[in-house]
């Protein structure tokens, strides 16, 4: 009888205290949500925005050109709508780019910047920094647009199906996917909620919500960075700055956000 009323005893308060520590993470991700709330309305990526729109209409480079002729899929110069329907394919360059990629395809070709330097050089640092402005500025003009990849030309498709096999592969030391974080609903880290990048509506709090500020490093992270990083804690080497993996994730992760409202300029923790 003793026995029972101490494994009972010991039962209930293991119980209690998983209750407890469940009660708390839930109270504390709701403050991280009122928080995030609360720096909204004076969100940092205004700044960013600000500069990237700056930085738009400004003659430099070699050329001493704007960017406002840049065409990123709905014309020269036209930018509200742009985002929501990047990655695509580019006649031009012959392939299928993401924004940032295709604005340094046109600092190259309009303003006369290297665009493989610029492509080497690490995020945050000179007109990488300059890209991600340029980025959050293009990409806040199609805030609350849905968003609609094209799918018609077979490098699109082609592209939507090698991101999908990368999505779910797995590999590195710790034997992860994309999919280990991101394939599944209601999965959490460190308090913060996953997204489900395989469906819709995840990718609008996810891939619908980069760029974004960050407020533990303080600091605007850009798609191509988000990703960046993701390989790194995945423990997979790094991948170059636009290439073909990580337009490939994006244009599966953009697909699956079809009718899914771009959150950009979005702030996360």
């Amino acid at each position: 009888m003793k026995h029972h009323l101490t494994r009972g005893l010991l039962l209930s308060t293991a119980l209690a205290a998983g209750l407890g520590a469940a009660q708390a993470q839930d109270s504390t991700a709701e403050a991280i949500a009122k928080y995030r709330e609360m720096l909204q309305d004076g969100n940092p990526a205004e700044l960013y925005e600000m500069k990237g729109e700056e930085l738009w209409k400004q003659k430099r480079g070699p050329k001493n050109v704007s960017l406002e002729q840049c065409d990123l899929g709905k014309g020269p110069g036209v930018i509200k709508g742009a985002f929501v329907e990047l990655p695509r394919y580019f006649k031009d360059t012959g392939r299928v780019q993401d924004l940032e990629s295709r604005l340094v395809t046109c600092m190259e070709t309009l303003q006369g910047f290297d665009g493989a330097a610029i492509a080497k050089t690490p995020f945050r640092r000179g007109e990488m920094a300059n890209v991600t402005a340029l980025a959050t500025y293009v990409a806040t003009a199609s805030k609350g647009m849905d968003f609609n990849l094209p799918q018609s030309h077979p490098q699109e498709k082609l592209m939507y199906e090698a991101g999908k096999r990368m999505f779910f592969t797995r590999g590195g030391t710790h034997d992860f996917s994309c999919a280990s974080c991101h394939g599944t609903d209601d999965k959490r880290i460190r308090l913060q909620d996953l997204p489900n990048l395989t469906k819709n509506p995840g990718d609008g709090i996810g891939f619908a919500a980069w760029p974004a500020y960050r407020v533990s490093n303080a600091q605007m992270w850009s798609m191509q960075l988000r990703l960046n990083d993701c390989f790194r804690q995945q423990r997979f080497p790094e991948p170059k700055f636009g290439s073909d993996a990580t337009i490939a994730l994006g244009v599966y992760m953009g697909v699956n956000a079809k009718g899914a409202e771009s959150a950009v300029p979005a702030i996360k923790r």
